[in-house]
């Protein structure tokens, strides 16, 4: 026999272990409280135990049920995971790699990028955003190449424009090239520092190939070549790469190579190199240094008067071209190869890696950040120039000597057979 619809309040159902009632029960329930049914009373009425009741009033209706938190294998790893996701670039298959490598954690990309999603609004927008930095005086300085044609003679050429900006001040200096070398980096930092008269704490460059070995576009890691790195000692700065793929993050420069192609080489044509380099140094006198800064609202050259005095002075200092930065291993015989000559060392040092800058006619050799020897440059070939006290404390050292061009003996003491090879016969 079918029954109709129960008439009877609806009774507690069990849902993971606790009692629940609808929402209308409860609101009920409430009321009747206020009117003053204790809780045995009302759990009769409502069917449900008098702890359910209590429940209830104490949270004045309604309590939501609070799912137990599920478990994850990303659980502590929030701040982890946020880091990971900005340094690589929103890229969740290296999060994925580095998760099994440093946490043993093997899990499906997908995870991977569901976990990442709620970060990647604000990837977005920081890829858009540009922050913008003032450095202070003589602090940095912003190098960049840009290339375009120019119209020498009755030919058009493709040049290349090395565009170096302070960050301070915003003066430039320009310095064109038909390649874009390593030489023509390092010539056109050297003539930015005689231009400015001194050198900045820190040049910021991007990732082009003749000053980097290897950048990583994940991890930003950005290693410099050695040359640069004696370059940099020589002239005391401090290298700096802006990330991978992000020159934005160098834009002062960036820009000053668009303003030296629109303003100082568009629809204009010279009549030989010499006139084009004339054209940009007048340019950069009369027109770059006295304009007003569209960011600073100051003359490049006015501001320049607080730059220069933080500028660290060249102090007659040679250009970096006539130095040569080496590594060499010691040998057994304490002495290191330059050049086909050997020029000596502490004993010591036998097996170690030193340091040597020639320069100025000398041969200095460093070691651990010590100079260890000290010797003029030999302008032969197959020498040896040694020290006697590198050798102090040598058990069975021989007395050293430099080796001498042979000298002919004294004609009274040739042997007699060798006047009988001239004028023939016996004596």
């Amino acid at each position: 026999m079918t029954t109709g619809p129960s008439e009877i309040p609806a009774q507690a159902i069990a849902v993971q272990g606790e009692e629940m009632l609808q929402p209308d029960e409860v609101a009920a329930m409430v009321r009747l409280h206020e009117l003053g049914w204790g809780a045995k009373r009302l759990s009769k009425e409502f069917g449900c135990a008098r702890n359910t009741v209590r429940r209830y009033l104490r949270a004045g209706g309604v309590v939501p049920f609070a799912k137990a938190p599920r478990k994850s294998a990303f659980d502590g790893l929030d701040d982890w995971l946020r880091e990971r996701f900005f340094r690589h670039n929103g890229n969740a298959d290296v999060i994925r790699q580095e998760l099994a490598s440093e946490h043993g954690i093997v899990i499906g990309l997908r995870s991977v990028e569901l976990r990442v999603q709620p970060w990647r609004r604000e990837l977005r927008a920081h890829k858009k955003a540009t922050v913008r930095f003032e450095t202070r005086p003589g602090h940095q300085l912003q190098i960049d190449f840009g290339d375009t044609k120019v119209w020498i003679g009755e030919e058009r050429i493709k040049i290349h424009l090395f565009v170096a900006t302070l960050g301070y001040s915003r003066r430039m200096h320009i310095r064109p090239s038909l390649r874009e070398r390593q030489t023509d980096w390092f010539e056109g930092m050297e003539g930015t520092f005689l231009r400015f008269g001194g050198v900045p704490t820190e040049v910021l460059f991007d990732n082009a190939r003749a000053l980097v070995d290897h950048h990583d576009a994940a991890t930003r890691e950005v290693r410099f070549n050695a040359r640069l790195h004696a370059f940099a000692r020589y002239w005391g700065f401090n290298p700096r790469a802006c990330a991978p793929y992000r020159a934005r993050t160098k834009g002062k420069d960036e820009r000053g190579v668009g303003y030296v192609k629109r303003n100082a080489i568009a629809g204009r044509r010279f009549a030989s190199w010499g006139a084009f380099l004339a054209h940009l140094d007048q340019w950069n006198r009369e027109v770059a240094d006295v304009r007003v800064h569209g960011t600073t609202g100051e003359l490049p050259i006015v501001r320049f008067a607080d730059e220069a005095n933080a500028l660290r002075p060249l102090s007659g200092r040679a250009p970096f071209g006539q130095l040569r930065d080496l590594a060499r291993k010691v040998r057994s015989d304490c002495a290191i190869d330059l050049d086909t000559n050997s020029y000596s060392v502490p004993w010591r040092l036998v097996g170690e890696t030193v340091q040597v800058v020639v320069l100025g006619g000398r041969v200095i050799v460093r070691h651990a950040g010590e100079v260890v020897a000290d010797h003029a440059q030999c302008e032969g070939r197959r020498q040896r120039v040694i020290e006697r006290a590198h050798l102090a404390g040598l058990v069975g050292a021989a007395p050293a000597r430099a080796t001498m061009p042979p000298v002919a003996p004294p004609a009274l003491l040739r042997p007699l057979a060798e006047y009988e090879a001239v004028v023939g016969g016996a004596w």
